[in-house]
C-alpha cells in the first residue's frame, strides 16, 4: 500500500528546519567576518567593504595551479614563440606552456607573458593563437595600446626569485612575492603604483597579534580561541594618482601565514600573521610575504595599540599609523635569489 500524502508532512518540514538552519549559520558567519575587518561608521575608515564576499573556490591550495590573464590586454614585446603555427583552445593552455618554460631552480623565466587570441568572432583565422613572449622589465610590462584588444587575453608569469616588491615601512622592509598567474587585476593595480614612484595615502593602520591561539608558525592552538586578538595587520594601498576600481574576485584559498590578501574588494588589505583556516576561502590572496621577513610584520604587531569596537568586536588600531612606501627590487642575480630561501 502506498504511503499516505500526510506522512511525508515531518520529512518536509524537517528538510525546511535545517535548511532554515543553515541560512542563519551563514548569516552568522557573514555578519562576523565583516565585523572583523570592519571599522564603524563614525570611522574614516568606514568605506570597507563587506567581507564575506563570493568567492570562487579553486581545486587545490598551491598558488601554482593558477594560470589566469586578462581579458581585453594585449602585452607587447618580444616573442619567444611565435603564435601563428602555436595554437590551443585556452588561454589557460597557452598560460601554462609559458610556465613550462621556467624549469629553472633559480634565474629568470625565458617565457614571462603570454598573449592569447580568444575571441572566435575578432580573431577569425587567428583563433588560439598564443604568442611567448620576453619582457624588458617584467614590473613594468609594455602594453600595446593600439589594435583590436578585444581580440586578446594576457597575463604574466613570474619565475623563482621573480615578482618581488618591497612594502617599505619605518620598521623594515616587507619583501612581498606577488601572484600574477593566480591574481592578475590584483597584480596589474599593485605594478601601477609601483610605478607611481610614491604611495601617498598608504598605510597600515591596524595590528594584532597572533596571541594565544596560534604558536610562531601559524599554526592554531588546540581549544584556544580565534580571537581577539586577530593575527594580523591591516592598512589600505589605494595612492592619490592611482586609478583604483573595486577588485574582482580571484585567487582565495585558504589564509596561511604571510599572505597578503584584499579586504573585500580593496583597497584594503591586510597580511595574515597565522594560518585562518577558520575564515574560509573568503579572501582574494594576491602575494605573499617572504619567510624571512615575518620578524618585521611580528615587530607592527607589537606596537602600541588602542582599542576599537568594529560591529561589536574588539579590535587594536595602531595609536600611530605607519605610511607605506612600495619600491622595485633590484634585478640582479642576487636580489632574485631572495625568494629561494
Amino acid at each position: 500500500m502506498g504511503r499516505k500524502a500526510i506522512d511525508s508532512g515531518p520529512n518536509k518540514w524537517g528538510s525546511m528546519i535545517l535548511l532554515f538552519l543553515g541560512i542563519v549559520s551563514c548569516t552568522v558567519v557573514y555578519l562576523f567576518m565583516s565585523s572583523v575587518f570592519r571599522p564603524t561608521g563614525n570611522s574614516k575608515f568606514d568605506s570597507l567593504e563587506n567581507l564575506a564576499v563570493e568567492s570562487e573556490i579553486l581545486d587545490g591550495e598551491d598558488s601554482g595551479t593558477c594560470c589566469r590573464g586578462i581579458s581585453n590586454l594585449e602585452l607587447w614585446g618580444p616573442a619567444v614563440k611565435w603564435g601563428t603555427d602555436f595554437k590551443f583552445n585556452s588561454s589557460e593552455e597557452c598560460c601554462r606552456s609559458c610556465k613550462a618554460m621556467c624549469t629553472g631552480n633559480d634565474g629568470p623565466c625565458l617565457c614571462d607573458s603570454w598573449v592569447f587570441c580568444g575571441d572566435k568572432e575578432a580573431c577569425g583565422s587567428q583563433f588560439g593563437e598564443c604568442w611567448l613572449k620576453k619582457q624588458k622589465d617584467t614590473l613594468a610590462p609594455d602594453r600595446h595600446e593600439k589594435g583590436n584588444k578585444k581580440m586578446w587575453t594576457s597575463g604574466l608569469v613570474f619565475g623563482k626569485g621573480e615578482g618581488i616588491i618591497g612594502m617599505e615601512t619605518e620598521h623594515g622592509t616587507l619583501h612581498i612575492k606577488l601572484l600574477p598567474e593566480c591574481s592578475p587585476h590584483s597584480v596589474f593595480y599593485i605594478l601601477e603604483l609601483l610605478s607611481l614612484r610614491h604611495c601617498a595615502g598608504c598605510e597600515i593602520y591596524r595590528a594584532e597579534s597572533r596571541g594565544q591561539s596560534w604558536d610562531s608558525h601559524g599554526n592554531h592552538i588546540k581549544n584556544a580561541s580565534f580571537g581577539p586578538p586577530f593575527a594580523l595587520i591591516q592598512g589600505i594601498l589605494n595612492a592619490r594618482g592611482a586609478d583604483f576600481n573595486n577588485m574582482p574576485t580571484e585567487f582565495c584559498a585558504t589564509l596561511r601565514r604571510g599572505s597578503v590578501a584584499w579586504i573585500g574588494s580593496g583597497p584594503e588589505f591586510f597580511i595574515s600573521l597565522a594560518n585562518h583556516v577558520e575564515w574560509k576561502k573568503s579572501y582574494t590572496v594576491f602575494g605573499s610575504v617572504l619567510p624571512e621577513d615575518m620578524v618585521i610584520a611580528e615587530k607592527i604587531a607589537q606596537l602600541p595599540t588602542k582599542s576599537d569596537v568594529w560591529n561589536n568586536i574588539n579590535v587594536a588600531v595602531l595609536e600611530k599609523p605607519i605610511p607605506l612606501l612600495l619600491r622595485r627590487m633590484k634585478s640582479s642575480q642576487e636580489d632574485l635569489n631572495l625568494s629561494s630561501k
